[in-house]
């Protein structure tokens, strides 16, 4: 059998360790091993890891504990990556709870004996709705995504995936200087190389769900300013593999409909201003303007629109990273 290494980063996540990694050990593929890593928390993290290993010792299951300074999700996956003895190592959050068949299922996927160069294999991450407003919105934005997906990807994404170890190596792994967006940019990368992605929709992890909306916007705003990152270096198409085919990038497809609503409140906004208070006249503008955003927020919710001012802030951020080449430029 093949071994597989699962690897998972946290920073101050505490709360999340042992229901973590207790569904890592659950997994019905043997073989594996499970490198946890923890990215400089405050506290008390790299503790939890270490009784968790010391309480399982008797599972016949390496399990390796990494403490490291707090560099980033990406610099953590790297050192996670040069830790694993796995021809595959797997890739999942601290959020997240892999259902018991999730690495059987993919490995169920892959064919030995194909021509296809497989280099990784995703999953399917499900969100739980939760009791907010903002959870149940991420819970089935995802949702629509997944039911939209082909077999072959241009994403393998970090919460649910496994990547061939060499083929992973061969393109430099996880820079660390990344800022977010680390599996879609290896994935990119991964098919740059010649290499495929495929998705297998009975591979599944359940993902905690996002309840608060701060906490959402920030998610959101990451999202938007590592995307800058994605389109400077593969353009808005997505990327060529070998043959000369584009594949498409999908990363923050769910969020193209709501980043025109910021805009569009914007300008109604200023043609209420412009027309009713600055201009008095003519009443027309600002009552169009009136008008445009009764009809925005008769159709969407602030929460949307919260959803598309972090989209832009994140943005502008990229925009920065890229004029100053910080954070992966």
């Amino acid at each position: 059998m093949t071994l597989v290494s699962i690897t998972v980063c946290a920073r101050n996540a505490e709360n999340w360790v042992e229901q973590c990694l207790s569904s890592l050990i659950s997994q019905d593929y043997r073989p594996i091993e499970i490198i946890a890593v923890d990215d400089g928390s405050s506290d008390g993290t790299l503790e939890k890891m270490l009784n968790f290993r010391d309480s399982k010792l008797d599972h016949n299951i390496e399990i390796s504990v990494i403490g490291s300074e707090p560099l980033g999700l990406s610099a953590g996956r790297q050192l996670a990556l040069e830790s694993a003895n796995g021809e595959w190592v797997a890739i999942t959050d601290i959020d997240c709870r892999p259902h018991p068949n999730w690495i059987s299922a993919m490995m169920s996927a892959y064919d030995k004996d194909t021509s296809e160069n497989v280099v990784a294999i995703t999953g399917r991450t499900i969100f739980s709705e939760g009791n907010t407003r903002v959870s149940k919105i991420r819970s089935r934005t995802i949702q629509r995504k997944y039911e939209q997906r082909k077999r072959l990807v241009t994403l393998a994404n970090g919460p649910c995936s496994m990547f061939r170890r060499e083929a992973l190596l061969a393109i430099g792994g996880f820079n660390p200087c990344w800022y977010h967006a680390e599996d879609m940019e290896v994935s990119l990368l991964l098919i740059q190389s010649g290499g495929s992605i495929i998705y297998e929709s009975t591979a599944l992890v359940q993902h905690v769900a996002e309840e608060g909306l701060l906490l959402f916007l920030r998610k959101r705003c990451r999202d938007a300013r590592a995307h800058f990152r994605i389109v400077r270096k593969f353009g808005f198409q997505g990327v060529k593999n070998p043959s000369g085919s584009i594949m498409k990038h999908d990363f923050v497809s769910d969020a193209e409909k709501v980043v025109l609503l910021l805009p569009i409140f914007l300008i109604g906004f200023s043609m209420c201003s412009l027309g009713l208070v600055v201009i008095p006249n003519p009443y027309w503008l600002g009552i169009t303007g009136l008008t445009l955003i009764f009809v925005l927020f008769s159709l969407t919710k602030w929460t949307h629109i919260l959803w598309s001012a972090s989209l832009w802030y994140g943005g502008i951020l990229g925009l920065c990273d890229a004029i100053f080449r910080r954070r992966g430029h």
